[in-house]
């Protein structure tokens, strides 16, 4: 009989591809994480941590990098996807509507994809931009958690001063809170609590598969990437335009169909 795997020490941690679309993305045969946030929210130093090698995801010093949707196979179990994010963009208008469609596909069709991991900065107040997402993600029956990033870089006392903000205006909105995590990658907090997310959500996976997956080595792979994935994100204003998606694809869950789609 084979033992339940552990999520919070993860064995290995290799890139995988990048896909532009959803069409180019792999196989659905692992339970993916998906993590987002504005620019510089502090995703990439937040993969690397929780991955446990630095220069997993590259860090750039410019916002608006990261231009594909990125995979990366965590202990052979799941996938840590890394999505391009939005705020800012160094992308022709063009080639900016066609990105985000591709994160809205991403988000809206991909049947394996379990839960997202939205990306909030902890030293600023409640901005628009990231409520709109959430609210977007809410209403599309996306299931998410919310994490609160930075924490190092702020008063504790300002950190939950914008949190408590941040809760009152989508609970007029939301009829039951997400979850709500901090952490920092500098200051080493907060790992164990969202790694613990998917060892609960793989544990799920699991009793409803009726399958059991045995725990990989402890010995730790890590490959490299030969083509780092690159940091960019997406305008706030171009985002927003963006139209609900009419691919024709049948949506998990069967979500409706919203007049914004983010």
């Amino acid at each position: 009989m084979g033992c339940r795997f552990s999520i919070v020490n993860i064995s290995s941690a290799i890139f995988h591809c990048s896909a532009p679309d959803l069409a180019s993305c792999p196989d659905e045969s692992l339970p993916e994480f998906a993590f987002i946030g504005r620019s510089n929210v502090g995703k990439s130093s937040l993969l690397n941590y929780l991955a446990g090698k630095n220069g997993l995801a590259r860090v750039s010093p410019t916002p608006g990098f990261t231009k594909l949707i990125n995979f990366f196979t965590m202990s052979k179990t799941w996938r840590l996807v890394d999505l391009p994010g939005y705020g800012h963009a160094h992308l022709a208008r063009k080639d900016r509507a066609e990105f985000n469609q591709a994160v809205i596909e991403y988000l809206q069709h991909r049947p394996n994809l379990h839960c997202v991991f939205s990306l909030i900065d902890s030293g600023l107040s409640p901005q628009q931009i990231d409520l709109e997402f959430v609210e977007w993600l809410a209403n599309n029956h996306i299931p998410f958690v919310l994490v609160f990033t930075k924490t190092d870089k702020v008063n504790p006392a300002e950190v939950q001063a914008n949190i408590a903000a941040f809760k009152e205006h989508i609970s007029e909105w939301c009829e039951k809170l997400p979850e709500i995590f901090t952490c920092s990658a500098d200051s080493k907090h907060g790992r164990g609590a969202l790694l613990g997310v998917v060892t609960e959500v793989l544990s799920s996976v699991q009793a409803e598969q009726g399958e059991e997956i045995e725990q990989s080595p402890s010995e730790e792979i890590v490959e490299e990437p030969s083509e780092p994935p690159q940091d960019a994100e997406v305008s706030s204003e171009d985002f927003l335009k963006i139209r609900q998606d009419s691919s024709g694809r049948d949506t998990r869950g069967k979500r409706p169909k919203l007049l914004r789609p983010w």
